[in-house]
C-alpha cells in the first residue's frame, strides 16, 4: 500500500526470511504499529513492498482486523506489535481469533537475546504471554531457525484454525545468515512448502446411524453455527427434505440467508419466537456446528434424539446429549448424510415455524415505522437492510447492536459475522478493514454501537489514511444498553454504571477525513443510507436511536421478565419507558414470558 523498493541481494536478515516465507505461503498482508522493539522487521517490511502493510492505530485492532480477514477469506493475515505493551495488546484480538477459529499469524519484537529476563525496557516474555492464545508461539533464535519456525506457525494456524506466533529479539531481527550457524540437526533444504488441505468425513456406518435417527423423529429442528457457514446449499436441502426449520446460532447468521424458507433466524436471548417455539416442540435435533453458550433454549435433555456435526472432537455432545457424533467439515458430511434422509410428507412443523417466523418480521415491519424520536433501532435495521448492496459483507458488534444485527435481513450471497463468543467491544471496525482488504471488490458495512465505537475511534482515521471504502453504521444511544438490560433482565437490579458521555460520531469521523451523516428522524433513514451507500469511499452514518428499547423483547423466558419486573420495584430509573417498550400489544402477543408477568410490568408503564 505505499512504494517500497525490493530487498537487495545482499545477506538475507531473520526478518527478511521470515516475510518471505511467509509472501511465499499466500501470507501477504500484515496490520500493526512500528515500535522500537520491532523496527529490524519493519525493515523488512519496507523492503517487500509485496507485504502489504496496514498502519493501524492499535494493536488489539490489528490482531481484530485479522481475524475479520480469516473470517470472510478463510486465509490468514499477519499482525505485527513491538515488545512488552505492544504485544499485551495484541492478546484480546488473538483471543478472539482462537475462540472463533480464524487462522491468524501474529509477530511480536523481544528485548536483545542477551538482556531477556534482566529487567529491560519492555521486557516481557511474549513467546511465554501469549501461549495459551496461540496454539504454537515459539521464539526465533536466529535466521537459521527462521524458515523452519515461519512454517510451523504458519501450518498450525491453517490446520488448528487458530492464531499462531512468532516472538524475534529486536537484535535478532537483524541478524544475517552470515552471523548464524546451523546445527548438524537443521539439514539444508529439508522444509518445502507442500500444501495441506484436508476434508474430514466420519465413518459410514457414524452417518447410517444419524440418519437412522433423524428419519424416526416427526418433527426435527436443525441449529446451524459458525461450522455450518458455507454449506447453505446443503442445509436447505437437507431442511427440505426433514421439514425442518434451519435455527440459527449467532455465528451462523450467515449460512442461510434471512429470506429463506427453512430458516426462522436467531436462537438465544436476541433469537426469535419461531426459533424458541420449534426448539420447543421438537423430537429431532440436528446441531451442525454450534457449540452457542446459550443452550439453555435448545431442547430439554432427553426431549428429542440428536444428531451432532463437527469439526471438533471435544464438541461433540459437550452442549446435547445426542445420540450420534459425526466428526468432520460440514459440507462433507452433510452431502453423505442427505441421500440417506427420508423425505418427511407431514410439512406442519416446518410450516408452523415459518408462520411464527413470518409473523415476528412483521411485527418488527410495525415497528420500523415508528415515527417516534428519539427513533427505534428497528427503523436502522430495517431501512440499512433494504438499502444493503447485493454481496454485502457486514460486521457486527457486542452490545444492543449484536441484537440489531440479528435483524438485519441478509440476502443470499452476503456474508456476516462479529465476535461472537469472546464479544468483543470495539471489533466491528477492524473485522471490517480486515475484510475490506480480503474483498476488495465487495461492500462492506461495519455496525456498530456508540459504547463499542467510542473504543476504536482511531481506526477511522485508518479508513481515511487508505480510502478504504466502508460504511461505518453507529447507533447512538448514550447508553450501555445491553447492560441495563443484562443488569434487570438478568439479575433483577436496577442500571449501574450504563450511561455514555454524548460523543458527536459525526464530527469526528469529518475530523478523520471521511464524509459523515446523522440521522435523528426515521423519515430520513432511506434516503440517507441509499446516499451513503452510493458513496464513493468511506463514510460513517451516525443513527440516534431509543436507549430503552428491548433487545430481546419476544425472546425472553419467564425468569426474565420476572427479573425485570423486580428491577422496576426496587427503583429503576427509566422503567417507565421500558415498560411501554416491552409491553407493546405485538411484541406481548408473541412473548409468552411478558403474557405471564403482564401485570407486574404494567404497573410501570
Amino acid at each position: 500500500m505505499s512504494d517500497r523498493p525490493e530487498a537487495d541481494s545482499g545477506s538475507k536478515t531473520t526478518s527478511d526470511l521470515v516475510v518471505e516465507r511467509l509472501l511465499q505461503w499466500g501470507v501477504d498482508t500484515c496490520f500493526g504499529i512500528c515500535g522500537d522493539q520491532v523496527n529490524g522487521f519493519f525493515e523488512a517490511l519496507r523492503t517487500h513492498p509485496k507485504m502489504r502493510f496496514v498502519h493501524v492505530r492499535h494493536e488489539e485492532n490489528a490482531a481484530l482486523a485479522c481475524v475479520g480477514y480469516a473470517k470472510f477469506s478463510g486465509r490468514p493475515a499477519a499482525c505485527v506489535a513491538t515488545a512488552g505493551p505492544g504485544a499485551v495488546h495484541l492478546l484480546n484480538g488473538l483471543y478472539d481469533a482462537r475462540i472463533d477459529g480464524a487462522p491468524v499469524i501474529a509477530i511480536t519484537g523481544l528485548s536483545y537475546h542477551d538482556t531477556i529476563g534482566a529487567h529491560f525496557l519492555q521486557d516481557l516474555p511474549s513467546d511465554r504471554m501469549l501461549e495459551h492464545a496461540c496454539m504454537f508461539s515459539e521464539r526465533i533464535m536466529g535466521p537459521t531457525h527462521a524458515l523452519a519456525a515461519t512454517d510451523l506457525a504458519v501450518r498450525s494456524a491453517l490446520m488448528n484454525r487458530t492464531p499462531s506466533h512468532l516472538a524475534i529479539p529486536i537484535d535478532v531481527q537483524s541478524f544475517t545468515l552470515e552471523q548464524d550457524t546451523a546445527s548438524p540437526k537443521n539439514v539444508p533444504h529439508h522444509l518445502s512448502l507442500a500444501p495441506q488441505p484436508f476434508t474430514v468425513v466420519p465413518p459410514e456406518e457414524q452417518v447410517r446411524r444419524a440418519a437412522e435417527v433423524l428419519n424416526a423423529c416427526e418433527r426435527v429442528a436443525i441449529c446451524a453455527g459458525a461450522g455450518a457457514r458455507g454449506s447453505g446449499d446443503l442445509l436447505e436441502q437437507v431442511a427440505e427434505v426433514l421439514g425442518a426449520p434451519v435455527i440459527k446460532a449467532g455465528l451462523g447468521k450467515d449460512c442461510v440467508p434471512d429470506d429463506s424458507p427453512y430458516t426462522t433466524g436467531g436462537m438465544g436471548l436476541i433469537g426469535t419466537p419461531a426459533s424458541h417455539e420449534a426448539l420447543e416442540n421438537c423430537d429431532g435435533f440436528l446441531i451442525v456446528g454450534s457449540s452457542t453458550p446459550y443452550y439453555e433454549f435448545w431442547p430439554e435433555p432427553g426431549q428429542a434424539r440428536g444428531v451432532q456435526i463437527d469439526l471438533n472432537a471435544d464438541r461433540i455432545a459437550m452442549r446435547y446429549p445426542v445420540e450420534v457424533g459425526l466428526v468432520g467439515h460440514a459440507d462433507a458430511v452433510l452431502t453423505r448424510l442427505l441421500p440417506l434422509l427420508k423425505r418427511k410428507n407431514d410439512r406442519t412443523f416446518l410450516a408452523q415455524a415459518q408462520d411464527t417466523y413470518q409473523r415476528w418480521w412483521d411485527l418488527i415491519g410495525e415497528q420500523a415505522a415508528s415515527s417516534g424520536t428519539p427513533m427505534r433501532p428497528q427503523v436502522v435495521t430495517w431501512e440499512l437492510s433494504k438499502a444493503l448492496p447485493d454481496h454485502a459483507i457486514v460486521t457486527g458488534d457486542a452490545g444492543t447492536v449484536t441484537a440489531w444485527g440479528g435483524r438485519l435481513r441478509l440476502r443470499r450471497g452476503m456474508q456476516y459475522s462479529f465476535s461472537g463468543t469472546l464479544c468483543t467491544m470495539g471489533s466491528a471496525l477492524p473485522y471490517a478493514i480486515g475484510a475490506q482488504l480480503a474483498h476488495p471488490g465487495r461492500p462492506v458495512i461495519a455496525f456498530t454501537g456508540d459504547g463499542s465505537m467510542s473504543m476504536g475511534m482511531g481506526e477511522l482515521a485508518t479508513l481515511a489514511q487508505y480510502n478504504l471504502p466502508i460504511k461505518v453504521v453507529v447507533l447512538r444511544n448514550d447508553s450501555l444498553a445491553l447492560e441495563v438490560w443484562e443488569q434487570t433482565a438478568l439479575l433483577g437490579n436496577p442500571q449501574m454504571g450504563c450511561e455514555l458521555h454524548p460523543i458527536d460520531f459525526a464530527a469526528v469521523a469529518r475530523a478523520c477525513g471521511l464524509t459523515a451523516f446523522r440521522i435523528e428522524n426515521p423519515s430520513d433513514a432511506a434516503d440517507v443510507f441509499a446516499e451513503a451507500m452510493a458513496h464513493d469511499g468511506p463514510c460513517l452514518i451516525e443513527a440516534v436511536t431509543d436507549p430503552t428499547e428491548a433487545p430481546f423483547g419476544e425472546s425472553l423466558q419467564p425468569a426474565h421478565a420476572q427479573h425485570i419486573a423486580q428491577a422496576f420495584d426496587k427503583g429503576e430509573p427509566s422503567a417507565g419507558a421500558m415498560a411501554r417498550n416491552l409491553l407493546q400489544e405485538g411484541r406481548v402477543a408473541l412473548s409468552p414470558a411478558l403474557q405471564q408477568h403482564y401485570d407486574e410490568l404494567a404497573r410501570y408503564r
